[in-house]
């Protein structure tokens, strides 16, 4: 009797810790994520998703005419009384996305407003918010896959993943989709154990796990890579594993019957995927060379698991921290190969194991599919990972707990692990790592060379993409204007219509009503233009006449050029 009471104390202990550890993965991830929520500017693609979240469209935007900088937070305010079916409408014919995550968005703006002065950490709040829930959602998937010890990794490693915190960060529909994919792969595991283990298949399990894939790719398309994965996953191993005849053929009922619900279900959106495909903004992605993929896929690899500055460094600090990078990556990815190997090779993990990697292997080689056969190159874009990034972090946590050795070792091992992720994440935080693409912070530094002189910022635009561009340098460049409050009132910014016609252009420049003022410096924003497109003189309106300025042209991404204006 003695024994069983202190049997149960020491049971009851370890659920203690084992709830407490949970909780304190959780509670850790949750501090990495909304810390420092609104260092980072918003760069393009925020820009849009803020726009369609506030119940917004383009036609609400000043495009070519002058608007005052001072003026830029206004057009990032909150209008009430816009429905899911409005936000999907402006979806349909001014973006590339389902409308699922914006009508979700615009509610969870609703109860914030008025957002006030704080709108951007708003903005990518429920994003973070939702990068918080993925970690209770993967340590399900590895406590039915392997054991409770590989989920409480798993939530570890999920919480202080430099990637899982850089999507936790963007106000974008990542995190959504990556928490949906991680609870629709804690169903696929729940129903290949039922049919392994049970001989069982449960309705309301395949019930839950169709309306959770349904629900996936109204939020994202890419979802539809990640569902059509796990289907093919699930007819791989029923095919390597010996079931009985009556089974299988009612787990292909069940199989045809979630899969004909996903596609029917999708059936009203169908008119809007094929106007999506045909838009411009989905060109932007470069067209492979044949090794470039396979190098970026691995890169992409290395950084969801350390992420140290890379990005616009020095060369020696790029050179020391990339080196720096790939031996670890090459020490852990050793460690991990070893305990796969033990996962595939036991009888009680075998399975788990074989699904997540299959899952995973399917998914890369659809990206490899629409990289190579599609000429659109996706591995160019980290956070395009987050498809079968909760497989990869589910394989990674349980074959650290796979190692044959000691707990000390396993936790030291986990420790390591952590420490460094946590370092990486430091970096995601301050913007040194994982860096907002066109760099709208560094724009705005350098458009702001001469403070006391009054600024024109003008971008040329040939679709909305360039004017979400446009403005996400406009917002950048606000606050350190803002300082000095003479000259703040005779700052302005404006867009102008480029298709492709520069002499169009100029003229559309030339006869814009800017106010008067000695001296201008004048900013133009050209994606698309290249340097000698630049004309060395322009002449504004009211006799102000503009030379180039050879020493300020930049080009990050897209070209932008300073000229110097004075009144004639």
């Amino acid at each position: 009797m003695v024994n069983n009471f202190h049997n149960s104390i020491m049971t009851n202990n370890r659920l203690y810790l084992h709830y407490l550890s949970l909780t304190g993965a959780i509670a850790l991830g949750a501090i990495l994520r909304f810390w420092h929520l609104d260092l980072k500017p918003l760069w393009m693609d925020e820009v849009i998703t803020s726009i369609f979240s506030l119940g917004k469209n383009y036609q609400d935007l000043p495009l070519d005419v002058v608007f005052p900088l001072e003026r830029v937070q206004e057009l990032f305010t909150f209008q009430a009384g816009v429905s899911c079916s409005q936000i999907a409408m402006t979806l349909n014919t001014q973006s590339t996305h389902p409308p699922l995550f914006f009508c979700a968005m615009y509610k969870w703006l609703s109860w914030m407003s008025p957002l006030g002065t704080e709108w951007v950490a708003k903005m990518r709040s429920l994003p973070a918010l939702l990068g918080v829930a993925i970690i209770p959602a993967i340590y399900l998937v590895n406590r039915i896959a392997f054991s409770k010890a590989a989920g409480i990794t798993a939530a570890l490693i999920m919480a202080t993943s430099p990637f899982a915190v850089y999507l936790s960060q963007e106000a974008r529909h990542y995190t959504a989709p990556m928490f949906l994919i991680t609870l629709s792969l804690l169903g696929l595991m729940q129903i290949q154990r039922d049919i392994f283990e049970r001989s069982r298949l449960r309705f309301w399990l395949w019930l839950l796990w169709t309306i959770i894939n349904s629900i996936g790719i109204y939020i994202h398309y890419f979802f539809s890579l990640a569902f059509i994965a796990e289907v093919l996953t699930l007819i791989t191993i029923i095919y390597h594993q010996k079931i009985d005849f009556a089974l299988t053929k009612k787990i292909f009922i069940f199989l045809f019957i979630s899969l004909t619900s996903v596609v029917i279900s999708f059936i009203p959106w169908l008119l809007a995927i094929f106007n999506h495909v045909q838009r411009t903004e989905t060109n932007w992605l470069p067209t492979p060379t044949f090794i470039s993929p396979i190098y970026q896929t691995i890169i992409n690899w290395v950084l969801m698991i350390i992420a140290l500055p890379v990005e616009n460094q020095p060369l020696t600090i790029m050179i020391i921290n990339g080196l720096l990078m790939v031996i670890f990556f090459i020490w852990l990815g050793l460690k991990i190969f070893q305990g796969l190997s033990l996962l595939w090779k036991h009888n009680t993990t075998h399975l788990s194991t074989k699904t997540l990697l299959c899952f995973s292997i399917f998914v890369i080689l659809e990206f490899f599919i629409i990289t190579y056969l599609f000429g659109k190159d996706i591995t160019v874009v980290p956070r395009y990972n987050f498809v079968y990034y909760p497989s990869m972090c589910a394989l990674l946590a349980a074959s650290i707990n796979a190692k044959p050795k000691s707990n000390f070792n396993n936790n030291k091992l986990i420790s390591k692990i952590v420490i460094i992720s946590i370092i990486s994440c430091t970096f995601v935080v301050s913007n040194l790592a994982f860096q907002k693409p066109f760099q709208p912070d560094r724009v705005a530094q350098n458009m702001n060379l001469e403070p006391a002189t009054p600024l024109m910022l003008i971008t040329g635009y040939g679709n909305y993409q360039d004017v979400a561009l446009g403005l996400s340098f406009a917002l950048a460049l606000e606050p350190l204007r803002n300082v000095n409050t003479s000259m703040r009132k005779l700052d302005n910014f404006a867009f102008i219509k480029n298709q492709s016609n520069l002499p169009v252009f100029w003229n559309k420049l030339s006869q814009l009503a800017i106010p008067a003022t000695p001296q201008l410096n004048l900013w133009i924003v050209g994606p698309g233009m290249r340097r000698r497109d630049y004309q060395p003189q322009i002449t504004l309106a009211e006799k102000i006449l503009c030379n180039i300025d050879p020493k300020q042209h930049y080009r990050l991404g897209i070209p932008y050029q300073l000229y110097r204006c004075n009144k004639t």
